[in-house]
């Protein structure tokens, strides 16, 4: 018996394990509450699910609603929204949302259909989402119509974008305007957009970390504060939908290209930071690199190949927004040189980064990705986890130099010492002891 075996407690003698919650005029549940399950237990009865099966209706729906008689036939552990499922139950407790809420989808499905890929019924190349999510209406049509709380986990739709710098390279003569992906003169861009949220196979994130499937679930029990009960209980659930941000994928030119291997493919996978994405603070080089990526996405589409930027909820090397401006404190206020740069995050965090990289490709082989032309990344992280997936990169691009802001010199060198990749100057770690980025001089908390 192995300890995680021995710490669970034996199957209580009832149906549910339940508590009595109090009482409350404004209550929407009764007072049972069922805080986990058993297999075997009565009326527990899981919508068979077999992640790998050739098409949707094999493999199954992933039905992950507690309401009414859904408790007992969930085959997945978690809730929909990912984070945003908090939300979800703050408008349920506030009475702005009632509980047995169904969605009506009329008039949702995707604004293109992706043509089947055979990653989509391989459990070992696509373990983070569900192949399937953009497709459950047509897919699951008799159960959604018979009530069941059946909800997709992908959306594609298009969108017009602006973006400054794409303007800008408009201007300068640097883009066309195509009238088909370039539309106007002010850089205005037409582009295709899919929206993911994270639907885990346990047994194939566990592989891909090198752990076994008892110890993660037995880590993210604990490290969730114990919040998900049924990872340790309910060994028979194997799907998870973790309390995490997803990614969005944004597609320069026609979509069908994107798979198309006689066509050329320009790749930004950028993993996100508010603060230079969106507030364009200098401290860091993601702003530009996002843009380049676009731009260089944009211009290999007007040549008849592909652009693809992929956006992942990842802030602050997922370390949190919170750890990152801790970050910045230390190397603010410790002497801002390209030296110590990683050692201000691991005395804070413990580690580097947490971006691991190694669930990343899933959504590549969702899209029939084989071959990336330009990959318009720094990253060996990155690179790795492409290539050990079975996908071809041809060539790397790094940031250009002038688009290097100078307060970020520290983090791009810093990196470039660490392996990332370059065409350009590794500095010593000597050298990088010179590189020092802009001080906090006249700011309140040195000069008062």
């Amino acid at each position: 018996m192995t300890m995680l075996e021995a710490d669970i407690p034996p199957k209580p003698p009832s149906d549910d394990i339940t508590a009595d919650s109090p009482t409350s005029p404004n209550l929407r549940y009764s007072k049972h509450i069922v805080l986990t399950t058993y297999p075997g237990q009565s009326g527990i009865d899981p919508v068979p699910l077999e992640w790998g099966a050739p098409d949707a209706k094999s493999r199954g729906p992933v039905v992950v609603s507690r309401s009414g008689p859904l408790l007992k036939r969930r085959n997945a552990m978690g809730a929909h929204g990912g984070s945003y499922s908090i939300y979800n139950a703050l408008a349920i407790a506030a009475g702005d949302l009632e509980p047995d809420f169904r969605p009506d989808f009329r008039n949702s499905e995707p604004t293109f259909n992706f043509p089947s890929q055979p990653a989509w019924a391989n459990k070992e190349k696509i373990v983070s989402m569900d192949p399937y999510g953009h497709d459950i209406v047509n897919q699951f049509s008799d159960l959604l119509n018979a009530g069941w709380d059946i909800r997709p986990t992908m959306a594609i739709t298009r969108a017009n974008m602006k973006l400054s710098e794409i303007g800008e390279a408009v201007r300068d003569g640097k883009l066309n305007v195509d009238g088909s992906i370039v539309v106007d003169s002010s850089g205005e861009v037409r582009v295709t957009k899919v929206a993911v949220e994270p639907v885990w196979y346990l047994p194939g994130v566990a592989d891909r970390f090198g752990v076994d499937e008892a110890t993660l679930r037995r880590t993210l029990f604990e490290h969730t504060g114990g919040s998900y009960p049924e990872l340790i209980t309910r060994p028979d659930l194997k799907v998870f939908l973790p309390p995490i941000g997803g990614l969005t994928v944004y597609i320069f030119g026609p979509p069908e290209r994107v798979s198309d291997e006689n066509v050329k493919l320009a790749l930004r996978i950028h993993d996100e930071c508010n603060g230079s994405d969106v507030f364009q603070s200098d401290i860091c080089t993601c702003r530009p690199y996002l843009a380049f990526g676009i731009e260089e996405a944009i211009r290999e589409a007007q040549n008849g190949g592909s652009g693809v930027v992929i956006y992942f909820r990842k802030e602050g090397r997922a370390l949190g927004e919170v750890i990152k401006y801790l970050v910045y404190n230390a190397r603010k206020r410790g002497g801002d040189t390209a030296d110590k740069y990683f050692t201000r995050t691991e005395n804070i965090a413990g580690v580097r980064d947490m971006r691991f990289q190694a669930l990343m490709p899933d959504i590549l082989h969702w899209l029939g990705i084989k071959k990336i032309d330009r990959m318009l990344s720094m990253s060996n992280m990155k690179h790795d986890a492409i290539v050990q997936s079975g996908i071809q990169i041809v060539e790397r691009v790094p940031i250009p130099e002038e688009m290097i802001p100078s307060d970020s010199r520290v983090e791009i060198d810093a990196k470039i010492n660490a392996g990332y990749f370059t065409t350009g100057r590794n500095y010593t770690m000597e050298e990088l002891a010179e590189v020092r980025g802009r001080g906090w001089e006249k700011w309140e908390d040195v000069t008062h």
